[in-house]
């Protein structure tokens, strides 16, 4: 099975202040075409673990190819991380999260996430589960429409754009396209990446997903483990930032404000990281990463 040409975002970065050392256990819960998972599989050696997740089957079919062919185990499982709490996890040195879309999903037209060339309209990453974009945008009302593509997309006149595409029930990407040059014209080829955007959000309830990695992930983390997620948008990287900052402070009495507690996290990342030029410039897809990271305090409570 030949594996598409793909290039793992901020990968130096990752592996510098997530560390994976040898016989630790990591937790990629986006494995994608298996590119971090690899190195970090390399990492932490014949007596270490890669527990490796996907929404997507394809994705994760390629991935296991990739990472079996390497010494260590991997174990590659159909999941999407907002179910992680119900999948019987051990105890995590690592946990990783790469927010953004797999090349095949940008690169394969047959994937449904382009809107360069006429296919189904899914947007689905799991295809076995929930509804595609067409049904969802069939069954919402029309309020519902105009949030998402206000929230998820930060659309101009989504009010008006939502009535369009309740009036013709799209089912193919170039009926979505057609729906929005007849609302903005000229300025159509600028916001449709934010109208698929939003639409994508909205079917795979990303956001949903993101908070539940991020209220269940750090419990799963041992003393010393270390959780990093890069995003790719505001509504993602605000959620990261939040979370990530409310974890690193100390737990403080109720009536006095004193501290009680250390922090029973310490942020890893005081700014977010983001690419390099060169990385940039190789890998243009990068351009909006920004990587967080924070380490469970060796004296948290289990």
């Amino acid at each position: 099975m030949s594996l598409p040409h793909h290039t793992p975002v901020l990968l130096q970065e990752v592996l510098t202040i997530l560390d994976p050392r040898a016989g630790e256990t990591v937790l990629d819960v986006t494995l994608g075409l298996g590119g971090h998972a690899e190195a970090f599989l390399k990492l932490v050696g014949v007596n270490g673990v890669l527990i490796g997740l996907d929404a997507d089957v394809q994705n994760l079919r390629l991935a296991e190819s990739k990472l079996h062919a390497l010494s260590g185990r991997a174990d590659c499982r159909h999941a999407n991380f907002s179910a992680i709490a119900d999948l019987d996890l051990p105890p995590i040195d690592i946990l990783f999260a790469d927010l953004g879309l797999s090349s095949p999903h940008v690169d394969d037209p047959a994937r449904g996430f382009t809107f360069r060339e006429e296919v189904p309209l899914d947007l689905r990453y799991d295809r076995t589960n929930g509804v595609s974009a067409a049904a969802w945008l069939a069954q919402v009302p029309e309020e519902e429409v105009a949030r998402c593509l206000h929230e998820f997309g930060e659309l101009p006149s989504s009010k008006r754009f939502a009535r369009v595409l309740k009036e013709r029930k799209p089912t193919t990407t170039t009926a979505v396209v057609l729906a929005a040059e007849s609302v903005y014209r000229w300025r159509a080829k600028a916001v449709l990446p934010q109208i698929f955007q939003a639409l994508r959000i909205a079917v795979n309830d990303e956001l949903g997903a993101l908070e539940t990695l991020l209220h269940e992930g750090p419990s799963l983390l041992r003393p010393g483990g270390r959780m990093g997620v890069i995003s790719y948008h505001s509504l993602e990287d605000r959620r990261v930032k939040q979370t990530f900052r409310v974890l690193s402070q100390a737990p403080k009495h109720p009536e006095t404000g004193q501290n009680v507690h250390p922090p029973f996290f310490t942020l890893l990342t005081r700014k977010a990281i983001v690419p390099s030029e060169d990385e940039v410039t190789l890998n243009p897809r990068s351009r909006s990463a920004k990587l967080r990271a924070i380490m469970r305090s060796v004296s948290t409570p289990s």
